[in-house]
């Protein structure tokens, strides 16, 4: 027997969690080998190690408590990495030695692989004097360019990747811009943006009122606050891009007001985090804690997520002593405050357990009490803990309850707190569960609904070949095994068939009870009218909600899988001669024809004495003409050896048919340390990338992509149960057709792959 509820859950584990050597031989023989190395690890720092390490072993156990996915990799492993997630960054100064002191710090956290958060508003805008040198400054989108490609770097150097979130506060005078930058395919790609909306904003906005953009006192230029509102919401509703997030809001509920500011937050934006903080995640798997699921009287065991709760509390606090910090600062940080954020999965498995549909109002009102006993258990939990081991240095008791958070917490957590302080500043947060939700056997993510109730995903084989198996998502599979493969009731409802008011109401009621923030995505239609969609933010800020984050499929942010009751599941006896699409799939490579026809482009690298001329010929399949051969040349001898065999690589790729458009996107990622050039009007990173794009430019001009940044069309024989047709590009790491924005992020359902890290 084994622990796993699905194969794609052991798949996981092996991939990113289990701990083997450097040659590749696994030492976690079994996940349960697994659970026992963090659980002795963890414990290791109390009185009594051997008697935690059993409590946290079956806190651990049947996937009850998931740690966050670097804790599940790193905890005992005596490897020198970071158990914290990610983390927001000092102050930047506004002068250069202190903008690449800052650059600095950051590459040295992302190499552990941390992500990061930065609030560029502290830069003075574009235009700007410069006192002492007699020029005007560049501003701060200039300088997250050169974080961007930092980041690039640090990525090719084989480091985990991290992301990186911007913010910049909606009264910075480079702020238009700011929402403008990624409209720009190839510009900023290793950031999340996110406008900090304040509340006097907010009240200018509904009273279409005048707003000032300033900086350091001058006032810059003013602007009708609805108009740069509108120009938000256009930019992420054409490209997904900038988030909001509400700092005062975020500010005036703090339980630490009385000692730091907040300007910024980690990538997902579910740690709004000072100079330094770092967020340490952990999630209680709901789905693990129903009493009699699909019964009459169906219920949350509340005494059992009380006590898992106080476990895992426990836990997470250990971490901020076990946990090795990039940098002195990030330490000392983290042990002042001992912030953790505890939060959840498995909701929507929960509710459909219980017989309530995601969205309605019941599903709100049983989050809310949900939320409500892990805010209190977690916090009395902190107080028990601070009797025993001290609270956190910088408590005072006065101000920490005066909070906006803490004056609506429970009269007995309250006096409990006053009396016997509080061993963590903060405590609850709702954090990205892609990967670990897979690992915990298919659960829903977080607190969003179940994105699909099956599909298949297709499983690369040793041997090189592909096989296909079912994912189904936890609590189906649970009502597959209690009542057959009958139809399910019509509570059972998914992310692309809710309302986005429905999505704003669940965030909302989770809210209530998280002292952090919330990671989650509000999926919305692609035929949704831009003013509902403006309203959707707005019923966010209405209802208390401390940031939003949406998603829209369209012809720029790429598709995702949407659900389809008619969906073909039958595969193509014979693919290779399929003629209903782009892709075809092939066993041996193709013959090459004697003839083919093709186009020949110049690219002319600045600094370059000789251009490089690169020709790609196309062979016709069922009517349709797709890429077969590339050839690149220079007369620079320098450029031979790599230019030969990217002329192999590629050729050879293309020769094997299915979507190769993926070629495309690796070469236009590759970063070039030495510097890039500016090309008709857009920065291009790398020589290498200046040909991705002579590629991706061919590839449109046949008709095998439709657009920039665009994969194929269509995809005929991508078998989905449940779920078909429109989707996005190919995960960059398994390459299958499965990339969803869940949590504010974009991840892969069949390898858990991650855009945050």
């Amino acid at each position: 027997m084994t622990a796993f509820a699905a194969p794609i859950a052991e798949q996981i584990w092996d991939m990113k969690y289990r701990f083997k050597d450097a040659d590749g031989t696994p030492v976690d023989e079994t996940v349960e080998d697994t659970w026992r190395r963090i659980a002795r690890d963890l414990a290791k720092v109390e009185d009594n190690p051997a008697q935690w390490e059993e409590t946290f072993y079956d806190a651990l156990a049947d996937f009850k408590y998931l740690p966050a996915g670097r804790i599940i990799a790193g905890a005992g492993t005596k490897r020198s990495v970071t158990l914290f997630n990610c983390f927001v960054m000092g102050t930047i100064p506004d002068d250069m030695g202190g903008i690449f002191q800052m650059l600095k710090e950051a590459a040295l956290t992302m190499q552990q692989g941390g992500g990061i958060g930065y609030d560029f508003s502290t830069i003075r805008p574009k235009g700007a004097d410069v006192k002492g040198v007699a020029a005007d400054a560049s501003g701060p989108l200039s300088f997250m360019d050169v974080w961007d490609a930092m980041c690039r770097t640090i990525m090719s150097a084989g480091s985990r990747r991290g992301a990186m979130m911007a913010t910049m506060r909606c009264d910075h005078p480079d702020v238009e811009a700011f929402i403008a930058a990624k409209q720009d395919a190839a510009r900023l790609r290793m950031f999340n943006l996110s406008v900090l909306i304040t509340d006097p904003f907010m009240e200018a906005v509904k009273a279409d009122g005048p707003w000032d953009l300033v900086f350091d006192g001058k006032v810059y230029k003013t602007v009708q606050a609805l108009d740069l509102w509108n120009k938000i919401m256009r930019g992420t509703y054409d490209y997904a891009e900038p988030g909001v997030i509400f700092i005062d809001r975020i500010n005036a509920a703090n339980n630490l007001s009385y000692v730091e500011q907040i300007a910024a937050t980690n990538p997902c934006g579910e740690q709004p985090l000072p100079p330094y903080g770092a967020c340490l995640l952990g999630s209680i798997n709901m789905a693990r804690l129903v009493d009699r699921p699909f019964e009459d009287g169906a219920d949350l065991d509340e005494a059992k997520l009380t006590e898992l709760v106080s476990v895992a509390v426990r836990m997470m606090d250990n971490v901020v002593d076990a946990s090795k910090f990039p940098l002195e600062e990030q330490a000392r940080e983290a042990h002042a405050k001992r912030r953790i954020g505890l939060g959840v999965t498995g909701l929507a498995d929960a509710l459909l357990m219980v017989g309530s549909r995601y969205g309605s109002e019941e599903a709100a009102r049983l989050t809310e009490r949900w939320l409500h006993a892990v805010a209190r258990a977690a916090y009395l939990a902190s107080v028990d803990l601070a009797k025993e081991k001290g609270a956190f240095p910088l408590f005072d008791a006065e101000a920490y309850l005066a909070s906006g958070t803490m004056q609506a917490m429970d009269k007995d957590v309250r006096e409990a707190i006053r009396e016997h302080g509080i061993r963590n500043a903060l405590l609850t947060s709702i954090a990205p569960t892609g990967t670990i939700s897979l690992y915990a056997g298919n659960v829903s993510s977080g607190i969003e609904p179940v994105f699909a109730y099956a599909y298949t995903r297709k499983v690369l084989q040793k041997d090189g070949s592909r096989t296909e198996e079912e994912v189904v998502d936890y609590a189906v599979q649970m009502w597959r095994d209690k009542f057959g493969d009958v139809e399910l009731p019509e509570y059972f409802v998914n992310a692309q068939t809710l309302a986005p008011l429905d999505h704003v109401r669940m965030q909302a009621a989770a809210q209530k009870w998280v002292d952090s923030s919330i990671s989650k995505t509000i999926n919305c239609p692609e035929d949704i009218s831009f003013n509902d969609f403006k309203d959707v933010y707005m019923e966010a800020w209405d209802t208390g909600c401390k940031g939003c984050t949406t998603y829209r499929p369209n012809a720029v942010t790429g598709s995702v899988l949407s659900v389809s009751e008619s969906a073909d599941t039958t595969p193509s006896e014979n693919p290779e001669t399929a003629t209903d699409g782009d892709v075809i799939y092939m066993s041996e490579p193709l013959d090459r024809p004697a003839e083919l026809e093709g186009q020949t482009y110049k690219v002319k690298w600045p600094d370059s004495e000789h251009a490089i001329y690169i020709t790609i010929n196309d062979i016709v399949l069922n009517g349709h003409r797709r890429p077969f051969e590339v050839f690149i040349n220079s007369k620079n001898m320098e450029h031979f050896a790599w230019t030969v065999a990217l002329t192999r690589m590629i050729s050879a790729v293309f020769r094997r048919g299915g979507d190769v458009s993926f070629v495309v996107e690796e070469l236009k990622a590759v970063f070039d340390p030495r510097g890039g050039a500016w090309m008709n009007g857009k920065y291009i990173p790398s020589i290498l990338a200046a040909i991705g794009g002579v590629i991706e430019k061919h590839m449109i001009a046949t008709g095998f992509i439709a657009g920039e940044g665009m994969g194929l069309k269509t995809d005929p024989h991508a078998q989905v149960v449940n779920l078909s047709g429109n989707r996005g590009p190919a995960c960059p790491s398994c390459g299958q057709y499965d990339l969803r924005m869940v949590e504010g992020c974009m991840t892969c359902g069949s390898c858990g792959h991650s855009k945050c890290g």
